[in-house]
């Protein structure tokens, strides 16, 4: 068989919540400290999906599999492998994401990986994907797909994770292809800082700290910052550095692309204020990209939602250079390149 030379994305899917909590909502929960203005305009959140019955992280990503399948008429026998990009909070412990969707959907002839990266898993399975259908002859078409709901752990008491109430709930889906004429997937670059990897997560429920009859109700809402204070010092020091390099090498990686060449930024949502000091820095101006206040962060759900949106709205267009932001505790960050349209 002849190598493939090309890959590129043969649509999306998405799945978002009926409920809702708003700007109002949240400053209720926080007992009023964070007043609906801050919140709006600090925070940058008008409003977010969160889920209700049956939205779990492995059906949400089902549902946006299925969404991606009805947008392409793909049918799901020709799926040969599914990276599934779901968080590790699930309906099941120990159970394969990745297989749920594939009986979810009727993919029968696919096997199956979940990709656990926090909110740079997409970008990281994309770049997968892509060197999984050129080293592979037998692989032409990968499924990438996840859930997200990371927001059930958040205490909106706690003021010090105020960086994280903006966090949602989503599923969301790409098809990648080998062979395409559109909509290539070009470079990727990933950074990671392991040193961070103990200054936030979810504290209570796990080995070093098990459930206890009176740290149950605790538990379920302790996604903290377990090092508030060296988290911040690292993260002033390496955070913009590594992510503006992560952005120079993947269009670097693109053929010699540069940050002039960028048309559209599929960005995650965080605070205003820094949305618009990252447009500056990379010479962008707010038509080109989607501030997100009104889904909040939806995790690594938010690559497809963003190019969803950019699409939609007409940013994102035939021969239009789009580069894909992400950013996860842990600490990593990504960056993907997509020239979208014809070839």
């Amino acid at each position: 068989m002849a190598r493939a030379e090309h890959i590129g994305i043969l649509g999306y899917g998405l799945y978002i919540p009926d409920h809702w909590m708003t700007a109002q909502d949240i400053s209720d929960a926080t007992g009023g400290v964070w007043s609906e203005e801050a919140v709006r305009n600090k925070l940058g959140i008008v409003k977010k999906p969160i889920p209700g019955p049956g939205d779990g992280t492995q059906a949400m990503g089902s549902k946006a599999a299925q969404d991606a399948l009805d947008r392409t008429g793909l049918d799901p026998k020709e799926i040969d492998v599914i990276l599934c990009v779901g968080e590790e909070w699930k309906e099941w412990g120990l159970t394969t994401s990745a297989l749920v969707i594939q009986n979810d959907i009727g993919a029968e002839n696919a096997w199956g990986i979940d990709v656990a990266n926090r909110c740079c898993s997409t970008c990281t399975a994309l770049m997968m994907a892509k060197d999984m259908l050129l080293g592979n002859d037998d692989i032409d078409t990968i499924l990438i797909a996840g859930g997200y709901r990371n927001g059930d752990f958040i205490d909106y008491r706690d003021s010090t994770v105020s960086m994280m109430f903006d966090l949602g709930a989503a599923g969301g889906a790409f098809i990648v292809q080998k062979n395409m004429d559109r909509n290539l997937l070009l470079g990727t670059s990933i950074k990671a800082d392991g040193s961070l990897v103990h200054t936030a997560g979810v504290q209570i429920g796990y080995i070093n700290e098990p459930f206890r009859p009176d740290t149950i109700e605790e538990g379920y809402k302790s996604l903290r910052l377990l090092d508030a204070e060296k988290m911040k010092n690292r993260l002033n020091e390496v955070s913009l550095p590594n992510w503006y390099d992560c952005i120079d090498q993947s269009l670097a990686k693109s053929g010699g692309l540069t940050r002039q060449d960028i048309d559209y930024l599929g960005i995650l949502h965080f605070k205003r204020s820094q949305h618009l000091a990252m447009l500056a820095e990379l010479g962008l101006t707010e038509d080109q990209t989607t501030y997100l206040e009104d889904y909040g962060h939806l995790g690594q759900i938010d690559q497809m939602l963003t190019v969803h949106l950019g699409l939609e709205s007409g940013k994102i267009q035939d021969g239009s250079v789009v580069c894909l932001v992400a950013a996860g505790i842990g600490y990593t960050w990504a960056s993907t390149v997509v020239r979208w349209g014809q070839a």
